[in-house]
C-alpha cells in the first residue's frame, strides 16, 4: 500500500506540489487567525465539580465574582478628598455601554479596597457582554482611559487583563522561538546531511507543520472552546515531529536513490520502509495525546484536540508533500554539498559503544536504573498547585497588581472559600464554619433570592496543602441544605481529585497504544513491557528534575521565572502523554533496525551491534533537532510552557543517551532470544502486518526461548 502510494505521489508530483502550494496559502491566512478564536481563561477548573457548580451559582444570583479589571491607584491617600475626586472622575468619564458596574472604597465603604499604609486602592469594573470575547473587546476599548487619573499612578489587572497579557505573550514567544530555533536547524541540518537541498528539506515539512497545526486548532474552535495555551505547545510538537520525520524520509531517499538509481523506485521504497514507520509513529502519537480526551478540564482536552491534530497534520506533510518534492528534486537532492555527512562517519563509534555495553550488561543496567530513581528522588516530594499571575514574567503589569493585592491589602480579599447555601437558614450554619480548624472569619456577604453565599477566610496560601485540608473540614460541617463550597482552593482540590480518577485510564490508553506498536514493529511480548518500564524510569527522572528546578527554584534566574514552591498538577500529566508517544520515534527506529538484523543472522548480539551502528546517528540527530525546536519554546515569557518545554528536553536528552545508547542495549543483551519471543498466532500476525526498514518473509522462530 505505502509503495504505491510512493509511485501514485511520483506520478502526480506538480498536481499535489501545486495543490499543497494552495494549502500552505491558505492555511497563512485564514490559520493564523486562530489567535483571536482561542480561549484565553485558564480552562483548569473541573466542570460539575462541587466548586464549578458554587461558581456558577454565585455568577447566576450575584453576577461575575471575578473581577474583569481592577484599576490600582497609588501615589494618593484614600482620606484625601483629590484621590477620591480624581478616581470618581476617571471612571464617570468612561463610556457607561462598556462598563456594567464599578466598585470602590467611597462606593461601598469597605476597608478591604484601602492598602495598610492608605496610600493605594483599588476600583473594581464589571464589564458590559455575556460573551468573554465582547468582554476584551471592551476592555480594549477603555483601556487607555481607565489610566487617566489625575495626580495617581494607574496600573490594571484583573481576570480580562490577565487574559489580554497572556493573548500578546503568546503570539509573541512563538515568534521569538521561531526566530531563535530556525537558522540553528539550518546549520545542523546542513551538518547532518552535508548538503543544502537536503538540509532545507526537513525545515519545509516543518513550515507547512506550522501553519498547518495553526488551521487545525483554528477549525476546532469551531466545534469546542480551546485554550490559548495549545498554540505553543502544538507549535513545537508539529515543528519537532515534522522535521524527524523529514529526517528520517530525506535520509532513506538518499539511500535508495544510491542503491537504484532511479527516482521513481527510490520515492517508492522510501514510503515503503521510513514512510510507514511515520505513519505508524504518527498514529502512535497522537493516539497517546488522545488520552488526553479523558479528562474533564478544558486545558488537557484543548492539548490533546490540537496535538492529535497537529501530529496528523504533520504526518500527512511527510508522506504527501515531502515525497512530491523529493520526486521532483531527484537525484539532485544531494547537490550544494558542503561536506560529507558526518553521521555516517559515527556508525563505527555506535557499534563498538554497543559491544562495549553488552559485554557488562548487569553492571550497566543497575547502575543506569540507579541514576534514573536517583534523578527522580525529588518527585516524591512534589507540591501541587494552582496556575496565577505569577506564570506571567515579573513585572508584568497584571502581575504587579496581583501581587500589591496580596501584599499590602486584607488577607483573602479574592481568594476566599466560597460556600453557596440554597433555600435554608445559614446563621448557625455560619457560627459553625467560624469553628472550623484553620478557619479566621466567616460572614454571609451576599443573599438573592434563596442563594446565600458565605465568604469563608483563611490566614493559608490558598494553594497550599494546609489550605486544602480546611476545605475538606469546611465540606465537612453539616449543611443545613443544599450547599456546595468553592474557591480557588476548593477548585484546586477538586482538580486533584478528578485528575487522579482518570490518570488510571490514561495508563490504560497510552500503554495499550505502545504495547500494539511495539510488538508490530518487533514481534515480541516482551519488548513492549520493557519500553514502558524504560519510559517510565525516564520520565521519573524527568518529573525529579523538574520538581528540582521549578519547584524548588533552583536555575529560576538562569531560566528566568518565578518558583512558587508547587507545580500545576496538569502539567506533568500533560509531560506523559506527550512523551509516551516521542519517544516512540526513535524505539521504532531502532528496534526495526535490530530486528531486520536478527531475522537475518539469529545472534542478539550482533543484531543490537548493528542496529545501533546503522541508526545511531540518525535518532541522535534527530532528537537533537527536536532539543533545538523544545529549547526554543522553553524561552517562553509562560512559566508552565517553559516548564513542559524544560521537561521534555530533559526526557529527550536522557531518551536518546542514557536509555537509548546504554540501557537498551544492556536489557537487550540480558534477555538474549527471549527478546524476540511471541506465541504463534501473535508471531504470524507480526510476520504479515510487523513493521521493518525492509520487507523480509522469513521470521526466524527459535526452537525455545533462551536467555543468552
Amino acid at each position: 500500500m505505502f509503495e504505491t502510494w510512493g509511485r501514485v505521489v511520483h506520478r502526480r508530483r506538480k498536481l499535489i506540489l501545486w495543490l499543497s502550494l494552495a494549502a500552505v496559502l491558505f492555511f497563512g491566512v485564514w490559520g493564523t487567525g486562530v489567535f483571536g478564536a482561542l480561549t484565553t481563561s485558564g480552562g483548569f477548573e473541573t466542570p460539575d465539580s462541587d466548586s464549578h457548580t458554587a461558581a456558577t451559582a454565585i455568577e447566576d444570583a450575584f453576577g461575575r465574582s471575578e473581577p474583569d479589571v481592577i484599576v490600582l491607584y497609588e501615589g494618593g491617600s484614600a482620606d484625601d478628598p483629590a484621590t477620591r475626586a480624581a478616581v470618581t472622575a476617571s471612571l464617570a468619564a468612561l463610556p457607561q455601554s462598556r462598563i456594567a458596574g464599578t466598585q470602590t472604597f467611597w462606593s461601598t465603604g469597605s476597608p478591604a479596597f484601602v492598602s495598610a499604609d492608605r496610600r493605594t486602592t483599588y476600583a473594581v469594573l464589571r464589564l458590559a457582554g455575556d460573551d468573554a470575547q465582547v468582554r476584551t473587546d471592551n476592555y480594549l476599548a477603555i483601556k487607555d482611559d481607565l489610566r487617566k487619573a489625575d495626580g495617581l499612578r494607574v496600573r490594571l489587572g484583573g481576570h480580562v487583563v490577565t487574559e489580554d497579557a497572556i493573548n500578546s505573550r503568546v503570539s509573541s514567544d512563538i515568534a521569538k522561538a521561531d526566530a531563535i530555533s530556525i537558522p540553528i536547524l539550518l546549520i545542523l541540518l546542513v551538518v547532518i546531511f552535508g548538503g543544502l537541498v537536503a538540509a532545507s528539506l526537513p525545515l519545509v515539512i516543518g513550515g507547512v507543520a506550522i501553519l498547518g497545526s495553526f488551521t487545525a486548532l483554528h477549525v476546532l474552535t469551531y466545534f469546542t472552546e480551546v485554550s490559548i495555551f495549545s498554540i505553543n505547545i502544538t507549535t513545537f510538537m508539529g515543528l519537532g515531529l515534522a522535521i524527524d520525520y523529514g529526517l528520517f524520509m530525506v535520509w532513506r531517499f538518499r539511500e535508495e536513490l544510491a542503491r537504484a538509481q532511479d527516482t521513481e523506485e527510490a520515492v517508492a521504497r522510501t514510503m515503503a520502509t521510513a514512510g510507514r514507520t511515520v505513519v505508524v509513529s504518527g498514529v502512535t502519537v497522537a493516539v497517546s495525546l488522545s488520552g488526553l480526551l479523558l479528562f474533564d478540564q478544558l486545558f488537557l482536552r484543548s492539548m490533546g484536540l490540537g496535538g492529535v491534530a497537529t501530529v496528523v497534520v504533520a504526518m500527512l506533510a511527510a508522506i504527501v508533500v515531502l515525497p512530491a518534492l523529493l520526486s521532483v528534486l531527484g537525484p539532485r537532492v544531494n547537490s550544494r554539498r558542503v561536506r560529507r555527512s558526518g553521521a555516517v562517519r559515527a556508525g563505527n563509534r555506535w557499534e563498538r559503544l554497543a559491544k562495549a555495553v553488552m559485554n557488562r550488561p548487569i553492571v550497566v543496567s543497575v547502575a543506569i536504573v540507579a541514576v534514573l530513581l536517583a534523578l527522580g528522588s525529588p518527585f516524591l516530594r512534589i507540591n501541587w498547585g494552582g496556575v496565577d499571575t505569577r506564570v506571567l514574567p515579573e513585572g508584568t503589569e497584571t502581575r504587579v497588581v496581583a501581587e500589591t493585592l496580596q501584599r499590602d491589602f486584607p488577607a483573602n480579599v479574592t481568594t476566599p472559600i466560597d460556600v453557596v447555601v440554597r433555600n435554608a437558614p445559614t446563621q448557625q450554619y455560619v457560627s459553625a464554619l467560624r469553628e472550623v480548624k484553620g478557619v479566621t472569619g466567616a460572614e454571609v456577604v451576599g443573599t438573592a433570592g434563596q442563594v446565600t453565599r458565605i465568604a469563608v477566610r483563611y490566614a493559608e496560601p490558598p494553594t497550599s496543602v494546609e489550605a486544602r485540608r480546611i476545605v475538606e473540614r469546611v465540606r465537612d460541617v453539616p449543611a443545613p441544605g443544599e450547599t456546595y463550597v468553592g474557591g480557588e482552593t476548593a477548585t484546586l482540590a477538586d482538580q486533584l481529585s478528578s485528575l487522579g480518577r482518570m490518570l488510571p485510564w490514561l495508563a490504560v490508553v497510552v500503554g495499550g497504544a505502545i504495547f500494539v506498536l511495539l510488538f508490530l514493529a518487533f514481534g515480541s511480548v516482551l519488548l513492549p513491557v520493557k519500553a514502558i518500564l524504560m519510559n517510565l524510569l525516564s520520565l521519573s527522572a524527568t518529573f525529579g528534575a523538574i520538581v528540582w528546578i521549578f519547584q524548588d527554584g533552583n536555575l529560576a534566574g538562569l531560566l528566568d521565572f518565578t518558583a512558587t514552591g508547587d507545580i500545576a498538577p496538569a502539567m506533568p500529566i500533560l509531560m506523559l502523554a506527550m512523551l509516551f508517544g516521542i519517544s516512540m520515534d526513535y524505539e521504532v527506529f531502532l528496534l526495526s533496525r535490530v530486528r531486520e538484523q536478527y531475522d537475518l543472522t539469529g545472534d542478539n548480539t550482533t543484531a543490537v551491534a548493528t542496529g545501533l551502528q546503522r541508526t545511531g546517528s540518525i535518532i541522535t540527530s534527530a532528537a537533537l533537532l527536536f532539543i533545538v525546536v523544545i529549547a526554543a519554546f522553553s524561552t517562553s515569557g509562560i512559566t508552565f510552557i517553559k516548564l513542559t518545554g524544560v521537561g521534555m528536553v530533559i526526557a529527550i536528552l536522557v531518551d536518546a543517551t542514557i536509555v537509548r545508547a546504554l540501557l537498551v542495549p544492556a536489557t537487550m543483551r540480558l534477555l538474549g532470544d527471549l527478546n524476540w519471543w511471541a506465541p504463534g498466532p501473535l508471531k504470524r500476525l507480526y510476520t504479515r502486518y510487523g513493521i521493518r526498514e525492509e520487507d523480509e518473509p522469513a521470521v526466524r522462530e527459535p526452537a525455545a526461548p533462551v536467555a543468552s
